[in-house]
Parts: structure tokens; sequence; C-alpha cells
């Protein structure tokens, strides 16, 4: 797993620091995702978030503790913080799982499905954070799941270009044993033949 780290490309209300290890005197509100998550200390993200005050804008709302279940062990799958579309949502990876936390509400998140997600790309002027996995992409929006893409790979995506609304990559075909280009549009998700 690589050292995690802080991505904040969108504007966003909230405060976050990764813990170096779990508090020895735990916060009031403590959050594990995901709920059913076994031996969660192994190995987790411990991240302390100071929500936005709606209330009282230059003061932050009582802190929580976000417990974030490892998914993987593994030098190539990312670790760290992203701001997302939304300002009171967080995007917390953990060993390539990824999960997106309200702030305002931390017992509501979701769970990217990609297991593990291998990169994220936040794509400001589109308003989208890219999740992409071993065989598609799914985008995040501000108003939550935006789209995913049909199996762009069999195993292995690269993406070689972003520009005017549109995404360009590459996906490894088991049946001809190459790269495949693909391009598709950000607004929708769906394949430019």
């Amino acid at each position: 797993m690589t050292a995690p780290f802080f991505e904040g490309s969108f504007a966003h209300t909230w405060q976050a620091e990764v813990l170096a290890s779990r508090p020895i005197i735990l916060p009031a509100r403590h959050f594990i995702y995901p709920r059913e998550a076994e031996e969660i200390e192994r190995g987790a993200l411990e991240v302390l978030v100071r929500p936005a005050n709606d209330a009282h804008p230059s003061q932050n709302a009582e802190p929580f503790l976000a417990t974030c279940a490892l998914g993987f062990r593994d030098p190539m799958v990312p670790a760290g913080l992203w701001s997302t579309p939304r300002p009171e949502e967080l995007c917390a990876v953990s060993g390539g799982y990824a999960y997106i936390i309200d702030t305002t509400a931390p017992e509501h998140f979701t769970m990217i499905p990609y297991r593990p997600v291998l990169d994220i790309r936040p794509l400001v002027n589109e308003d989208l954070l890219l999740f992409i996995g071993h065989i598609s992409i799914l985008a995040w929006g501000s108003n939550g799941r935006a789209w995913e893409s049909e199996r762009l790979s069999s195993e292995g995506i690269t993406i070689t270009g972003i520009d005017s609304g549109v995404l360009h990559g590459l996906g490894w075909d088991m049946k001809t044993d190459k790269e495949t280009p693909f391009t598709i549009d950000l607004r929708t998700g769906l394949r430019i033949p």
C-alpha cells in the first residue's frame, strides 16, 4: 500500500488528518467502514475528521474518527484522502478500498464496488471523481454515482488522455492479447465509437 496522501482539488467544507495509529482515547464519535468488517484494526486507515459547522461557519462541528478497513497491502493500490464534487463528502481510500463519507452525517457512506480501486482521478472541470478498476470506470458526481462504464478491459485500464469532456484510454483484450483503445464521453460514461 502506498503512503496515504491528500488530494483536495474540489472545494470541501471539512478538514481531515490521517493518523499514524488509532488514538488511545477515542473521540465521542467513531465510525467503522464498512460496518461489518472483521479485524478492522489490522492496517485500517484512521482518519480524524472535522466537519463544517453549519450553525457557526467559523467553527468546526464535533470531530469524528473514521476507521476505514484495509483492502490490500500492495504498493500499487492507492491510499489517502480525496475531496469530491460534493463539498461535504470525503473520499477515504485504504489499500484500494474506497469509501465516500458524508461528513455531516458520517453514518451515511458508500463503498465503491471495485476491489480494488487502482487509480482515482479528480476531474474538476467535469465535476467528477473517477474510480478506475481492473475492467471498468465508475464516476462520482455532485449527486452521487454519475455513471459506470461498460467493460473496457479483460484486466487493466490505462488512461492516456482527457480533453474536452472525453476520456481516452487503453484496455487489454484477452482474446487478442493486446491493448485496445477506447474513448468515453465523460457526461454519460458511454463509449464513443
